[in-house]
């Protein structure tokens, strides 16, 4: 299985998912943590039973050299600029994701204050399970962890597939030695990231309360509304 992209990943995922009823009042939000974990994110563990062939789809499209991706997100806009040279092989693979359409509708299911926000699950169960094996080789570190950076989550070496983080803070001492390579940079909406809900806390592998990204992969968004409905998430994401 997958590690989790807390940057949270199981043995077969990207690294950076047992259901109840739903509550009848959303969760009050829980203070923030003294200190930011140091953990690298992981991905969520990936389901036994997927594809054996990745689609015709997932044959990556040549991105631009430089490209901007706009998130329409529920708590604003938020603007990606995007690097080809950083990391060709990632963001090849993030170009054809957003061209799919795979990161609307999609929630920000992690948000450890201080440290990252994840996300990149879709929200149906079949269409994550189209990709969840699309796992690309690693692209090589050549740019540091800095706060507004964008990175794949994994789940060891060469399981980059498609959760994201965002880097809350300069996380460059903890997480460029563990082969997390940027491949772009929020330029517009970084105190929209800010203010995206973390009132859940941590993800349930982690041993907190929040969502079990085992559970967001097999039940999708259904788990989350019911369960975590105070989530933020991302509209639609484009292209410039």
């Amino acid at each position: 299985m997958r590690a989790i992209p807390t940057l949270f990943a199981a043995a077969a995922c990207l690294a950076l998912a047992a259901c109840s009823s739903a509550p009848t009042e959303a969760p009050k939000e829980s203070a923030a943590p003294k200190e930011a974990p140091t953990e690298a994110p992981k991905e969520a563990p990936k389901e036994a039973a997927v594809p054996k062939e990745a689609p015709k789809s997932a044959i990556p499209n040549k991105a631009p050299d430089v490209f901007k991706v706009d998130f329409d997100t529920s708590k604003g806009p938020i603007v990606l600029e995007v690097h080809r040279d950083w990391a060709p092989l990632g963001v090849d693979h993030f170009y054809t994701l957003v061209k799919l359409g795979f990161y609307d509708g999609d929630r920000f299911f992690r948000y450890v204050p201080g440290f990252i926000v994840q996300f990149g699950i879709n929200g149906s169960p079949s269409t994550n399970r189209t990709w969840v094996n699309t796992s690309i080789t690693d692209d090589p570190v050549t740019h540091h962890n800095v706060r507004g950076t964008v990175v794949y989550a994994t789940g060891g070496p060469n399981t980059r597939a498609t959760q994201l983080f965002i880097n809350l803070r300069n996380n460059s001492q903890s997480l460029d030695s563990q082969g997390f390579e940027p491949f772009g940079t929020v330029i517009t909406g970084m105190d929209v990231v800010d203010r995206l809900y973390a009132g859940y806390g941590e993800l349930q592998p982690m041993g907190g309360a929040g969502p079990d990204p085992q559970q967001i992969e097999t039940q999708g968004n259904d788990y989350l509304l019911a369960r975590f409905p105070r989530l933020d998430y991302i509209k639609k994401a484009t292209i410039e």
